[in-house]
């Protein structure tokens, strides 16, 4: 398949894949990815550290002092009263009470109570109770609404406590590590829709009326940045008492500050040691209800919530078909260390965008982009290493062939240099030549096979001196070879490792011919020719090259095998090559000579030797004879 058609396949399935995931998640599936999101965002709320609220809120706690004092808990309703008059007496915006006053005490307290949330502005804690005691979205009916949290019912404050106040749904939404994330500002039942606590403490703080459209709330004229089904994304000030809070035995004490309360937003909820109203957040094991439900508070009346709305979601749906798209792209366009260090950028450049973001106040979904990308880059990753294994065992099988065709020098260079001999380059080298004799007359006579065979085992002899002498075989001529000595650079001992290679032919095919049987061994002969001088080397060929030499040097290699043969020899060498070789004769070989003879198609004449084994002297003269 074309590579460019494999990349776009690549591409295709990352960004289906990417879609997948987002819409998947978006439906209610991939619960996982909830809880990895919640962690990140715990670290990304880390990231950005301890920020100051903004000083709109103050807690008053009903703590552990407050119940050492009175020695019960809940605290009693004429306590309670006392602590909202004394409050109410400087003047406060709102006082929100997080305490759910659902159940009857002695009737003396209850009144003083009732009488005194006449006196002020009053927000009152309910709760909504979910089946199984679930918050999650249950989709009953069709319209805006249907998203809401719904309830099996509402626990409301006594009526007595009601009529004098307002009342919202004090119920935060908590991710699947426990720590809330967000609060939903709308719960509803089968007939009936209730605003939340903070909701209710903003609209009254801020004086504004509100507004529920069908896909976005409204105080006054400033819009509430809810998520799809109007919930209030929140991140955390700092640790518990980062919004300003103040114990309820300072009322009782008569040291409450006056500046505490007035034309503030003042709730009152317990943060009592062992109480059930608490909560795990990033910087906090265990932080007051109360605390998250002021933050939420501060967030509607600051207008300083994260946002995580519509128009957020559909940039995370980008992003996770996009960034996949984008990494795989990269990694296809470099299948390197270059495609990879290119992808990490992108993600690293993503991550820190990611948290730039949301330490600036825009909640990008981190936990289903990773879904959307790790995977398909994963896959696209482990296609391409094996991918890359069976090119590297094709490559290895054509360096192998390579082997078969080329000298080992010569393969290393051209590996390391591709275009080595794209030029033609003038040099001195060695060059032998061998032929086997009567040869053509003798294959007419055999089988087939048995003529590879013998050809086979021909070739093989000459590679193996050719290698052992660190020559290359530039062709194979059917019964004989040409090897060179010089390539791919000249080197000094290139004439004697030429007539090295040269002896050694000598006695390897005099030994192999001695070996076959004798109807075949005694027909056959063989001649060599070697010489030493200036070459021209090159690549030659187009869709198929190999390299070879060329010039007077070679012609002249060629021709010395018919001076062997002219004078009853197997092996004449130049007296150039003898000299470049600086030889002198061996005690276990025999040199015949000089003969100084013309070479057709050439003028001059010509100094050659002979060599044969001790034991086998050549029966060439020393005389001068023309070649026709």
């Amino acid at each position: 398949m074309n590579r460019r058609v494999q990349i776009v396949m690549a591409l295709v399935l990352a960004a289906l894949w990417g879609a997948g995931v987002f819409a998947a998640h978006a439906g209610g599936h991939l619960r996982f990815l909830d809880r990895l999101e919640a962690t990140l965002a715990d670290l990304r709320t880390l990231a950005r550290g301890v920020v100051p609220p903004p000083d709109l809120v103050t807690i008053v706690a009903i703590d552990d002092t407050v119940v050492k004092r009175g020695g019960t808990y809940p605290l009693p309703r004429a306590d309670l009263a006392r602590v909202v008059d004394t409050i109410v007496q400087f003047k406060p915006k709102v006082v929100a009470i997080d305490l759910l006053l659902v159940d009857r005490s002695a009737a003396i307290g209850d009144a003083t109570l009732a009488n005194t949330l006449a006196t002020g502005p009053m927000v009152l804690a309910g709760a909504a109770i979910f089946p199984n005691a679930s918050e999650t979205v249950a989709s009953g009916s069709a319209g805006p609404l249907a998203a809401l949290p719904e309830a099996e019912r509402f626990l409301l404050p006594l009526p007595a406590f009601a009529d004098h106040a307002d009342v919202g749904i004090v119920n935060v939404a908590t991710g699947q590590s426990g720590s809330p994330l967000s609060v939903p500002m709308l719960f509803r039942t089968g007939d009936k829709v209730e605003l939340s606590f903070p909701l209710r403490v903003a609209s009254h703080a801020l004086d504004r009326p509100l507004t529920i459209a069908p896909d976005h709330l409204m105080l006054g004229d400033r819009a509430v940045p809810t998520d799809t089904d109007f919930a209030l994304p929140i991140t955390y000030y700092g640790p518990r008492r980062t919004i300003r809070t103040v114990s309820a035995q300072s009322i009782f004490d008569g040291t409450l500050d006056r500046k505490a309360i007035e034309n503030r937003i003042v709730v009152i909820g317990a943060s009592v040691a062992g109480g059930s109203d608490f909560f795990p957040t990033p910087f906090d094991s265990l932080m007051p209800g109360v605390e998250v439900i002021s933050t939420a508070i501060t967030h509607l009346v600051a207008g300083d919530s994260i946002v995580r709305d519509r128009k957020v979601h559909m940039a995370d749906a980008l992003v996770a078909i996009l960034l996949p798209m984008l990494l795989v792209g990269l990694l296809a366009w470099r299948r390197s260390a270059l495609g990879f260090v290119a992808a990490a950028a992108v993600m690293a450049a993503w991550a820190g965008l990611n948290l730039f973001a949301f330490t600036h106040g825009v909640w990008l979904d981190a936990a289903t982009t990773l879904a959307a990308v790790v995977p398909p880059v994963a896959v696209f990753i482990g296609v391409q290493l094996w991918a890359g294994g069976r090119r590297t065992q094709y490559l290895a099988a054509k360096s192998r062939s390579l082997a078969k065709l080329q000298a080992p020098a010569v393969q290393e260079w051209l590996a390391r240099d591709p275009d080595f001999l794209a030029k033609p380059v003038r040099q001195d080298a060695a060059v032998v030549f061998i032929d086997l004799s009567d040869f053509t007359a003798l294959s007419q006579r055999i089988e087939p096979d048995q003529l590879q065979d013998m050809l086979k085992a021909f070739h093989a002899l000459i590679d193996k001196a050719a290698v052992d002498c660190g020559g290359m075989i530039t062709s194979f001529l059917g019964d004989g070879a040409m090897i060179l000595f010089g390539l791919p650079g000249a080197m000094p001992d290139d004439a004697a490792r030429a007539l090295k290679c040269a002896i050694d032919l000598h006695r390897g095919v005099e030994r192999w011919i001695a070996s076959l049987p004798s109807a075949i061994g005694g027909r056959l002969g063989f001649k060599i020719g070697a010489h030493f001088g200036p070459i021209i080397a090159s690549r030659l060929g187009e869709s198929h090259q190999h390299i070879t030499a060329n010039g007077d040097t070679v012609n002249l290699a060629s021709r010395l095998m018919e001076v062997a043969a002219q004078n009853h020899a197997r092996l004449a060498l130049s007296e150039a090559l003898l000299d470049a070789a600086d030889f002198h004769g061996a005690p276990d070989g025999v040199l015949s000579g000089p003969l100084l003879t013309q070479i057709r198609g050439r003028s001059g004449v010509v100094t050659v030797w002979f060599w044969s084994d001790q034991d086998k002297p050549s029966q060439a003269a020393a005389k001068v004879e023309m070649i026709d």
